[in-house]
């Protein structure tokens, strides 16, 4: 079938050139957008018309054609406006150069086309806001047909993998996608106001470091060299620290060889941020300020919802430790265990499970976060102070042993940003990769290596530093209510087509 319309649709570019008509063409000036319109013209009565002729141009979603008469529903980047096409009209107008236009726009159109309109202003009897069109422009001959109107692009594989017709068929995920944009680009501006500054690093790199993940590899022809591609910016950015820059940032993307979910996209967007003289305490003002100035700014208010449960953005935030929050969810105090069997004795009797690979309390400890504590964290949180073992780039908490200072946030049950004063003693930072890089050799695809251009800049000395970064993507898919990652990535990786099934 759509074969046939294909082919059908083929039939009339042909009928198109032979008249003369580039069913391709070059340029269009517009005066409004369909927006504009409806919006300067909602008052106006049904019935009249304003005689000044405007200019405007989109996709053609529907069409109703009577003898003399059709409408078409034109949608721009904006939103839809009818177009009120009557014979005589366009007759008068277009009649010298084409005497049969109003049979060619019957005959030659479909849905799906994009053309240009002139005409007024026209709100119809029965209160339709319209164009009355004089005259009419076949810009791009659209060759495949729409979604059955009524059915739509239901299935949400095919809505991922062709994002163009969904972006056609589906207004609200446009909305997505320009809140997307304003979200990034008010978290920058914010950034600037307060005095941090943008520094692209490489993407490309000889060492992945930065986090605990399992890193994409490439090949330099030329250099003839195996690299990897970035799993995060923070290393580079705080060479720059080092450098004497006091606020720099960078939001980019970052590639993590890892498992897909609604939560994980191999390739996603992250801010890094860094402050020369400030610690953790200042990155959760900090991530306070950046995520309720942009919901503020976007969504004019800081109570949203999301998947039906009602968020309050309103700072400040509630800040709980690691070990107190699991107390308070599972009843096992970490601190009070003498052995890591007696204290997977206790975890096991809580109800977590597959704890074997936990070799040390502390590793336990974030078990027991990760499978009790996390999901029920649907307000913003601040969870502080990590065990030292998972936390390899922060520093000594200032008065708690074994740990760090170090805090996630969490809203709606996920990881949102992750925060820490930075290590800065280069010893205690070469222990601490090594430690990471002898997991790395015993088989452990997450663990980083040493880089010992990043360790010989921290000897150089880095000031005290706080530490931040934020998922764009998951900030995102809170502040649009968005239930998968893949919702908020307007192009998301995903199998070959015929591996659909699998990913539905």
């Amino acid at each position: 079938m759509s074969d046939d319309l294909r082919a059908t649709r083929l039939e009339k570019v042909e009928q198109l050139k032979q008249l003369g008509v580039n069913p391709y063409a070059y340029r269009w000036q517009s005066t409004h957008h369909a927006a504009e319109l409806q919006e300067k013209y909602a008052d106006l009565a049904s019935g009249e018309e304003v005689k000044i002729e405007v200019a405007i141009a989109g996709r053609i979603m529907a069409r109703r054609v009577f003898g003399k008469l059709a409408f078409f529903t034109l949608q721009d980047e904006t939103g839809t406006i009818q177009l009120y096409l009557d014979k005589t009209r366009i007759q008068e107008n277009m009649g010298e150069a084409d005497p049969q236009a109003f049979d060619h726009l019957k005959q030659l159109t479909d849905a799906g086309d994009i053309i240009g309109a002139k005409g007024t202003v026209k709100r119809t009897e029965k209160g339709e806001l319209s164009v009355y069109v004089n005259e009419y422009v076949m810009l791009t001959k659209s060759l495949l047909p729409l979604p059955d109107k009524w059915h739509g692009l239901t299935d949400v594989a095919k809505r991922y993998r062709q994002r163009y017709v969904d972006l056609i068929v589906n207004p609200e995920v446009r909305q997505t996608f320009r809140r997307r944009a304003l979200i990034t680009a008010g978290i920058r501006r914010y950034l600037d106001q307060q005095g941090f500054i943008e520094i692209e690093t490489p993407v490309l790199l000889s060492e992945a470091g930065g986090a605990d993940a399992r890193p994409f590899v490439t090949y330099h022809n030329t250099m003839d060299m195996e690299l990897y591609l970035r799993i995060a910016t923070e290393l580079h950015l705080k060479r720059l620290i080092v450098g004497g820059f006091e606020k720099v940032f960078e939001l980019g993307r970052i590639f993590r060889n890892e498992g897909v979910s609604t939560r994980h996209n191999p390739e996603f967007t992250s801010i890094e941020v860094y402050q020369a003289y400030a610690d953790y305490h200042d990155m959760m003002a900090l991530t306070e300020a950046i995520i309720t100035t942009v919901a503020q700014e976007v969504l004019e208010t800081l109570k949203i919802t999301y998947q039906g449960e009602d968020i309050d953005l309103t700072p400040p935030w509630r800040r709980v430790t690691m070990h107190d929050v699991v107390q308070e969810k599972t009843g096992l105090d970490f601190t009070q265990f003498q052995t890591l069997d007696e204290a997977k004795v206790a975890a096991k009797t809580a109800g977590l499970h597959d704890i074997e690979k936990c070799g040390s309390i502390e590793r336990l400890l974030n078990e027991a976060f990760e499978q009790k504590v996390e999901d029920t964290l649907i307000q913003p949180t601040f969870v502080l102070d990590y065990p030292v073992e998972i936390s390899p780039l922060a520093k000594p908490h200032r008065s708690k042993p074994g740990l760090v200072e170090r805090f996630e946030l969490f809203i709606v049950g996920r990881e949102t940003a992750n925060s820490f004063s930075e290590l800065t003693d280069p010893l205690d930072q070469r222990s601490r990769l090594e430690a990471q890089a002898d997991r790395k050799a015993a088989g452990d695809l997450e663990a980083q290596g040493v880089d010992e251009d990043f360790l010989t800049a921290l000897e150089y000395g880095m000031p005290p530093t706080g530490g931040l970064g934020i998922g764009i993507d998951r900030l995102v898919m809170v502040l649009t209510d968005a239930p998968s990652i893949r919702d908020v990535i307007a192009f998301p990786l995903l199998k070959p087509e015929k591996s659909d099934s699998e990913e539905s």
